[in-house]
């Protein structure tokens, strides 16, 4: 399809010719004079003729409007392109009508040809370069009538042309696009007028307006989509959330997470191993929206499998880590943290480049840290995990993982201010004793980071608390 009908800016581009461009073809104006068109030009002076011109640009601004509003996708394009050139050949009484990109380097494409009668061309379907070219070049419509003039004529001559009107548009937006609609006559009783190229160049504005409202009413239906999809893809990921389980005996636990975009990065889990230990995975894809929640899911489905059947957790992320490799391009990773709970407090822990999860004895009162025992996943395809973090959580302890969205937030008055990990143990320790339920503990610490942040979230959130009852 046109690549430029999805730019959002598209105007009909005009630009006064030289004065030396006027004896090898005549732009808008008094024949030879270089003059741009008037209304004089366009209204003959004759009333009836005047207004037959009038109407017939109207109901053509008209048809094509409806066209427009009538669009339903990129598949619609061809049809109203190639009405817009049966129009400009109607419009006009030409024989011929092409609607030609300009690829740059003097190289043309023709989009759409089309000849009298509603048909597609047939035959020959050179056209003038000459004429096309100087168009191009200095951004004037033009006519040419006389087929000896010079360079400009050759091509009009070669082809037995005795009439063309081209007029240029311009397109702006992520990449420029120009090109020109193009008529000819081989007819000897059909030669342009300056008239004629006046009429033709209104049409043609009417024309290049309407592709500027098609390209916004594709963006709108292209926008609608795309938020549609992501309003599902959010809602396929929400039910992708484990259930908080309720079931496991010894331990009070809670999940809770937030997306920067539509779709998260980050994700939790919780399941059950065969030989009855209870997991708990904190993760963060590289990035935020619809790719890294993509990621998420086949990292959360690759380390349920896994650890099920391995009972050996290095083991089980060693393993897990190659298959992420091989699945992600270059430069995308998941940070991951992994916990197996045992029903006496036992616990064995991985953490893969993750932000460090912190551990509260109830006992001491004081917090510690689990640095990681090897890279993110996917960073390194043939890295072994042979080391885990084994302790016990007592009665009363907790232990709280979390993103790096949460530290990472920031204050809206100081933007080099993180709440950093200091600050989120600060508000764990503020909670912790007032509070006993997980799900309690998490919450009043995420609303001391979001009005830490007021609000603001610039990345995925994410934060797990998993408390010993007995």
């Amino acid at each position: 399809m046109l690549g430029y009908l999805r730019l959002p800016t598209m105007v009909f581009w005009k630009k006064k010719p030289k004065a030396s461009d006027t004896p090898q073809g005549e732009s808008i104006g008094e024949h030879g004079s270089g003059r741009e068109s008037d209304s004089g030009e366009f209204l003959t002076g004759d009333i009836l003729e005047d207004q037959r011109r009038s109407e017939s640009l109207l109901e053509e601004a008209g048809s094509i409007a409806e066209r427009v509003v009538r669009l339903k996708g990129e598949n619609d394009l061809d049809e109203l392109l190639t009405y817009i050139v049966d129009a400009s050949i109607k419009r006009t009484g030409s024989d011929r009508g092409m609607l030609i990109l300009d690829e740059g380097h003097e190289n043309f494409t023709v989009r759409i040809a089309r000849q009298r009668g509603g048909e597609d061309l047939r035959g020959d379907s050179r056209f003038s370069t000459s004429v096309v070219g100087k168009v191009l070049e200095t951004g004037a419509p033009l006519k040419d009538i006389d087929s000896q003039a010079g360079d400009l004529g050759a091509s009009v001559y070669d082809l037995k042309l005795r009439s063309v009107m081209c007029v240029p548009f311009h397109a702006e937006g992520t990449r420029e696009i120009r090109g020109t609609l193009y008529v000819d006559s081989k007819a000897a009783t059909r030669e342009f007028g300056a008239s004629d190229l006046a009429y033709f160049s209104r049409l043609s504005t009417q024309i290049v307006s309407a592709l500027k409202n098609m390209a916004a009413h594709l963006a709108a239906i292209e926008q609608a989509k795309i938020e549609e999809s992501l309003d599902n893809a959010s809602i396929v990921q929400k039910n992708l959330m484990p259930q908080i389980p309720k079931d496991f005996s010894g331990y009070d636990v809670f999940g809770w997470y937030r997306a920067a975009e539509r779709t998260s990065g980050d994700f939790y889990d919780f399941f059950k191993t065969r030989d009855g230990r209870f997991g708990v995975v904190v993760g963060d894809v590289t990035g935020h929206g619809p790719a890294s929640a993509l990621i998420t899911s086949q990292a959360q489905a690759s380390l349920r499998s896994t650890v099920r059947v391995v009972p050996d957790l290095c083991e089980a992320v060693s393993s897990v880590n190659q298959d992420i490799a091989d699945r992600v391009e270059v430069g995308n990773f998941v940070t991951l943290f992994v916990a197996l709970l045992s029903e006496g407090g036992a616990v064995e822990v991985v953490n893969a480049g993750h932000t460090p999860p912190v551990i509260y004895n109830k006992q001491t009162g004081e917090v510690r840290r689990i640095s990681a025992h090897g890279p993110a996943l996917g960073m390194m395809a043939d890295f072994e995990f042979i080391e885990s973090d084994r302790f016990e959580l007592g009665v009363g302890d907790v232990m709280l993982a979390f993103t790096d969205g949460i530290t990472e937030a920031r204050h809206p008055d100081r933007p080099d201010d993180l709440l950093g990990e200091e600050g989120l143990e600060r508000l764990m320790l503020q909670q912790v004793g007032v509070v006993e339920e997980a799900s309690d503990l998490t919450e009043r610490v995420i609303a001391g980071v979001i009005e830490f942040c007021s609000d603001t979230c610039e990345d995925d959130m994410t934060m797990v608390a998993v408390r010993r009852t007995d």
